[in-house]
């Protein structure tokens, strides 16, 4: 049965990070990034390209295919006031990929910068796409929690809202950089197999594959699985409760296919995940075959796995088993790709069911991330982190990956 993490306190997972660790910008190569290895409680380090030859011969990787959308507009008011409006996730459609084909009007929700300037009046931004210009407005609605629903609307029915992000919109690379975004961002601020838009973060874990890298793993006979799960803004939130119990995840949306599933389940329900969001979403994945395994015809809303469900409803039916419930209500309602959402939070306590390695990079003192990997290796954390930041690894988003194998 799984220990309730709920009263672990954070600033047990805290550790010293002095700025010039964090790597501010992407190596020239990004396979030239170090890699630390954890392999049953051993530490060592190579470089990323040894990945393949690292890694079991017979396994599946498991990758996030998302693709970080430029999630930042700028409006200007006539006081000259300049108001940020970040898109976290789409209410109007709330399928992405509709909303970004819309043509006239979406409303997205949004956290605001320098809300106190922007009194409630419509903005007006004026844009060159697709050879003309383009009068953009923006609305704001009521408040969820921190954030707002913003009304986008426009008068050109030949420019949809992903050519309006394209062409307005900036790439929101992660606070803790403390610079602005450079053209540079577009492209090392995407993993080379980025295929479906919608995060607002990239799954950073995935930043150091190359085309070789992947080959190489091809040739090796490891098979790759890809996911789909966008990055929310809530990636970087810290906690600021003493006691986990009061910090609130948000909701991530996620898509597996029929296909990864019935690859998952040929692996014994086995996988590596390639960052931390491949790892939350293949967990996820076995609580809703728990939860379909107690109700086979569950709401949209029943089908999502709350913040505490693994701790709350504990379960031991075996890893197959439960994808495979997946499987079968995918096939009851002719579905190919399952389209459901996670709250999960992965902490000290949580007994760990799919995956069974991880890459992923070195995270934030007292952040969720960090919790995830104490999970995994318990406190053997505090030496992973110690070792790397005395041999010189490069931290957070653009810095360098470990290769975790309890």
């Amino acid at each position: 049965m799984n220990e309730n993490p709920r009263h672990i306190r954070i600033e047990s997972y805290n550790y010293p990070l002095p700025d010039e660790r964090i790597a501010k910008y992407p190596l020239p190569v990004r396979d030239q990034s170090k890699l630390l290895l954890y392999r049953k409680g051993s530490i060592g380090e190579t470089h990323f390209t040894a990945l393949p030859d690292l890694l079991p011969p017979d396994c599946v990787m498991v990758f996030n295919n998302t693709k970080v959308i430029q999630a930042r507009l700028h409006f200007r008011k006539e006081t000259g006031a300049l108001i940020e409006v970040f898109c976290l996730e789409p209410l109007l459609p709330r399928d992405y990929a509709q909303n970004f084909q819309q043509t006239t009007h979406v409303a997205w929700l949004c956290m605001i910068g320098n809300l106190k300037k922007w009194k409630g009046e419509v903005l007006h931004g004026t844009l060159h796409v697709k050879g003309t210009d383009i009068t953009l407005t923006a609305e704001r609605g009521e408040a969820q929690g921190t954030a707002h629903r913003v009304d986008f609307r426009w008068d050109n029915d030949g420019v949809s809202f992903a050519d309006i992000l394209e062409c307005f919109g900036e790439l929101p690379i992660p606070p803790y950089l403390n610079r602005d975004t450079q053209e540079s961002d577009k492209e090392t601020y995407q993993t080379v197999y980025s295929k479906i838009k919608g995060s607002v973060a990239a799954p950073t874990a995935g930043l150091h594959f190359t085309p070789r890298v992947l080959e190489a793993l091809t040739d090796k006979g490891i098979e790759h699985e890809e996911v789909t799960l966008h990055v929310g803004a809530g990636t970087f939130k810290p906690v600021k409760s003493e006691e986990i119990a009061d910090h609130q995840m948000h909701t991530e949306y996620f898509a597996v296919s029929r296909h990864t599933l019935q690859r998952l389940i040929a692996h014994g329900g086995e996988a590596i995940a390639v960052g931390t969001t491949s790892v939350r979403t293949l967990e996820s994945l076995y609580h809703i075959g728990v939860t379909l395994l107690g109700n086979p015809d569950p709401s949209e809303e029943e089908l999502r796995v709350s913040q505490w469900q693994p701790y709350d409803i504990p379960s031991d039916i075996p890893t197959v088993e439960a994808l495979q419930a997946v499987v079968d209500y995918l096939d009851r309602h002719e579905l190919s790709v399952l389209h459901t959402g996670t709250q999960i939070i992965i902490a000290p306590g949580y007994r760990y069911r799919v995956v069974v390695g991880m890459i992923t990079n070195f995270h934030q003192p007292q952040s969720t991330l960090l919790l995830l990997v104490s999970a995994f290796i318990g406190d053997d954390w505090r030496r992973v982190y110690d070792y790397a930041l005395a041999h010189d690894f490069r931290f957070l988003s653009y810095g360098d990956s470990s290769l975790l194998l309890p």
